[in-house]
């Protein structure tokens, strides 16, 4: 029988996507929840999976062609993978009645059951992150690599989920020439990169921005971070106390002191936001994404921990959904993760301000008449001047200083 593919529905704010690779060819024969094709949108990568064991019968729309969301992008004739088909189940007909079984007190994604299948996972024992309690593939590679977060154990389903999109744009990003060869390669820029390139544009166009500097003595978040990092992974189940946990908690309590940092310009409106929604940018090899953790204020440092590598780890499997990177009240970024010692960060729009970590180096300070060692790091907060004054800038920027100098004003808000 002959099926329709169809690409997602997109959500509103996405207008339309892009073939951007099929991993199966006409006439190949696929097997239930295999990967068919990535389709590249303006935000993220979006894949579709066979629905049943059958056959590819045609392809419509084929590479680098745009689509419109539900398109019908190809043919697929189900039940017609061959004399091999039917003998898997037979073989596997224990674990099928397992899944199935399970099946029926929690809902799973398809790519999430073959990945427990393929692991021996129980999905019973796995726990639900997505949306009506579903157990996505995130939820069962999280669940893997629970056990021994530094055993070897994770690093295989940690290889086999970004194999599938991410690595395969790194050729046309940076092409490998032979020793001598004065030869040259043309790509087209990816959606993604294209999108990113524009917003980046716009916002230097669209909007006064303006920078100030500042640094701050890391040695109390280091000694804290010292002190304390087992006993925090050992509460909280393996989260990690990193810096960011830190500046994301400094960043809120600032954004509150400070509305009109936390404060977007529409129009001639300015809309106040009584909420905090904080963007960590996060790099990969298909460009710069920035997920939102959701209402800051109400996550304590574990879960502000847990929100970022959730998050990370999606970004670089290609995984993230639109949805994530959808709206934020502000943006921190860390270029230090990479050396870099001072930059000024371009704004995230609509919002009017980002803020910029950096590397952690040892620098002499006078203390107290005297010149002691101290881990410094430089901060910038870009700003849009037409929201934000400049001694508003500069007093939030002293206030995450203050915070994090101290750590203990932000459990007693002083």
């Amino acid at each position: 029988m002959s099926n329709e593919i169809k690409a997602p529905v997109f959500p509103e704010s996405v207008a339309d996507g892009t073939i951007a690779t099929w991993h199966k060819q006409v006439g190949e024969q696929v097997k239930r929840d295999e990967l068919l094709v990535d389709i590249e949108t303006d935000k993220v990568v979006l894949e579709v999976v066979a629905q049943a064991d059958g056959v590819l019968k045609e392809i419509i729309k084929p590479e680098g062609e745009t689509i419109l969301s539900a398109e019908v992008i190809a043919i697929f004739e189900a039940g017609g993978v061959g004399d091999s088909a039917p003998a898997q189940p037979a073989a596997d007909s224990s674990a099928d009645e397992s899944a199935d079984a399970e099946a029926d007190d929690v809902k799973v994604n398809p790519a999430a059951r073959k990945l427990a299948e393929e692991k021996g996972v129980s999905l019973s024992d796995v726990k639900a992150t997505g949306k009506d309690g579903r157990i996505t593939k995130e939820d069962v590679l999280n669940h893997l690599k629970a056990p021994a977060p530094q055993a070897d154990a994770p690093q295989a389903p940690a290889e086999s989920a970004p194999a599938q999109a991410p690595a395969k744009p790194a050729p046309a990003a940076a092409p490998s020439f032979n020793p001598g060869e004065r030869a040259e390669k043309r790509v087209p820029m990816t959606r993604l990169r294209s999108t990113i390139a524009k917003r980046l544009v716009s916002a230097q166009q669209n909007a006064a921005m303006l920078t100030t500097y500042n640094e701050v003595d890391m040695k109390a978040v280091m000694e804290l971070r010292k002190q304390y990092k087992d006993m925090f992974e050992k509460k909280h189940d393996g989260a990690r106390l990193g810096f960011m946990s830190f500046f994301v908690k400094a960043a809120t309590e600032a954004l509150k002191r400070f509305p009109s940092v936390n404060a977007s310009i529409d129009g001639n409106d300015i809309v106040y936001h009584g909420y905090q929604d904080i963007g960590v940018a996060v790099s990969t090899e298909k460009g710069l994404v920035v997920p939102v953790l959701r209402d800051v204020d109400a996550m304590g440092l574990a879960d502000i921990e847990r929100g970022i590598v959730d998050y990370a780890g999606k970004a670089r499997d290609g995984k993230l959904g639109i949805e994530e990177m959808q709206g934020g009240t502000f943006t921190i970024t860390n270029g230090g993760t990479f050396g870099s010692l001072m930059s000024t960060p371009i704004l995230n729009p609509p919002q009017t301000a980002i803020l910029g970590m950096h590397k952690i180096q040892d620098r002499p300070m006078a203390i107290n008449g005297q010149v002691e060692i101290r881990p410094m790091m430089y901060l910038a907060l870009s700003y849009d001047h037409r929201m934000i004054d400049g001694k508003e800038a500069v007093q939030f920027l002293v206030t995450i200083k203050e915070l994090l100098e101290d750590p203990a004003r932000i459990l007693l808000d002083i």
